[in-house]
Order: C-alpha cells, then sequence, then structure tokens
C-alpha cells in the first residue's frame, strides 16, 4: 500500500467522523435524547469533569432525557473542531436556557472518541462555576 492511499483512507475516516460530530452536536436542538442515542456506541462512557462517569447508552439516554426535562431551551454550536483518526477535539458553546429565560453560553471542550461510527468515549470540561453563574442559579 502506498503511503498517498493509506493518506486518503485516514482523510476519508477523519471527515466521516468530523461530519459524525457536527451532526451529533446539531441534534441537541431536538432535545431528543433517544435521537441522541443514536450516535452512542452500546458500552459508551460519558465523563463531565466532576461528575461521576456514565456508562452504558441506556444511561446516557437516561441523563439526557433528564437534562432536557430541566432545560426550555438547547442548542450546542460548535466554534472549532479538530480531528485525529478516531478522535475528535471540539470547542463547543452549549446553550442551556431555564424557562422563562435566554440560552446561557457555556463554553465548553469536548473529546470524542469514535469506534465504528458510533461515540465510544465522550468528555466534557466545562467550568462549572461559571456554567451556574450564566444560568443564573
Amino acid at each position: 500500500m502506498s503511503s498517498s492511499t493509506s493518506t486518503s483512507t485516514s482523510t476519508e475516516r477523519e471527515a466521516r467522523n468530523d461530519a459524525l460530530v457536527r451532526e451529533f452536536v446539531d441534534a441537541f436542538a431536538k432535545k431528543d435524547a433517544a435521537l441522541l442515542g443514536s450516535y452512542f456506541a452500546d458500552d459508551i462512557i460519558f465523563e463531565n469533569y466532576g461528575d461521576p462517569e456514565v456508562r452504558g447508552r441506556a444511561d446516557l439516554v437516561a441523563m439526557w432525557a433528564g437534562v432536557f426535562r430541566t432545560f426550555a431551551g438547547v442548542r450546542f454550536e460548535t466554534l472549532h473542531q479538530a480531528v485525529d483518526g478516531d478522535v475528535v477535539i471540539a470547542e463547543q458553546v452549549h446553550g442551556l436556557g431555564l424557562a422563562g429565560k435566554p440560552l446561557a453560553p457555556i463554553r465548553n471542550l469536548a473529546v470524542y472518541e469514535i469506534r465504528d461510527g458510533k461515540i465510544a468515549a465522550w468528555r466534557d470540561c466545562t467550568n462549572p462555576l461559571e456554567a451556574k453563574r450564566l444560568l443564573g442559579l
């Protein structure tokens, strides 16, 4: 196999992973936890640093269903995104709005590990004190 073939294959995989994560982030606006679950591997591990790990698709879907019940508005946006093989790193703004309040622009850095076209690991880094301040909590 020539190096150009290897690079092309890697680039195609990275393009698919880039598109997968961008589509996933856009799906948050629908506030549909089951839809989000379609992007997860069965054994996904989610870490929101400072909170306990969530393991498995069913538990993560349940967690997001709870988030969607809490917030009247949800809109996530990607500012910058970089892909290295099956790892996607994204600088994001998580817009979360409580009933009657505007979306709070909470900055976040997310790391996704992709396996077989699904998100197998997802780590979020958000400043919880700044998030609470922006939400007015």
